[in-house]
């Protein structure tokens, strides 16, 4: 048998009913200050009104709080931050990999997040944003774009304690991957590719 909460039940005074309260009020205390005793009653009747101001500006019916959603999501202390060019993850390889990386979050409850690179496209200009990413301890810092996946892999020498994730050949020719820089094969399948490998990093954080 289903219980219907009180919360929802029960109806709320209007505002137009209180302040018709008020005015009859005050018509009774406009009464009786044409009687003998106006001075005082009036005075007595003036403090009344006041009072129920007072109460229907401050106090009153308000609606019970509703309990905290139980299904509130709790996320783990677990970031995974997405580098993209200025289109963000509207267009390209950046979208395939936030899919891959929102379906992760679902399983495991970490924190996603993407910045895009806005400005100039190149490995100078990234940077800064790179930095951000680092300053918030991102756990797994991933890349798309060719100026993105180049700093991160200038940099993840630096960041041993971070995991970096870049969509792009196993080298550009400068930089191979190895240690904690995995690239990931672009093209078909690269949802499920990159989601494989956001996984892994997740396992090992949890180790």
């Amino acid at each position: 048998m289903r219980t219907r909460r009180t919360w929802r039940g029960r109806a709320p005074v209007t505002t137009r009913s209180r302040a018709s309260g008020i005015l009859l009020a005050v018509h009774r205390v406009a009464g009786l200050l044409r009687g003998r005793r106006g001075a005082w009653t009036g005075a007595g009747g003036l403090l009344v009104v006041g009072v129920l101001v007072g109460f229907w500006a401050f106090g009153g019916d308000e609606e019970t709080a509703p309990p905290p959603d139980s299904r509130a999501r709790q996320y783990r202390e677990f970031d995974a931050c997405l580098l993209t060019g200025e289109s963000g993850i509207t267009s390209g390889d950046a979208t395939a990999v936030w899919q891959g990386m929102q379906r992760v979050s679902a399983e495991t409850r970490i924190r996603v997040s993407q910045v895009p690179v806005m400005g100039k496209q190149s490995a100078a200009n990234a940077l800064p944003y790179f930095n951000g990413l680092i300053q918030r301890d991102c756990d797994v810092v991933l890349a798309t774009g060719a100026a993105q996946t180049r700093t991160v892999r200038e940099q993840a020498g630096g960041h041993p304690q971070t995991q970096f994730v870049v969509v792009g050949p196993q080298s550009d020719g400068q930089e191979a991957v190895g240690g904690n820089l995995t690239a990931v094969k672009p093209g078909e399948g690269l949802a499920d590719e990159l989601a494989k490998t956001l996984r892994r990093a997740v396992s090992v954080a949890r180790d």
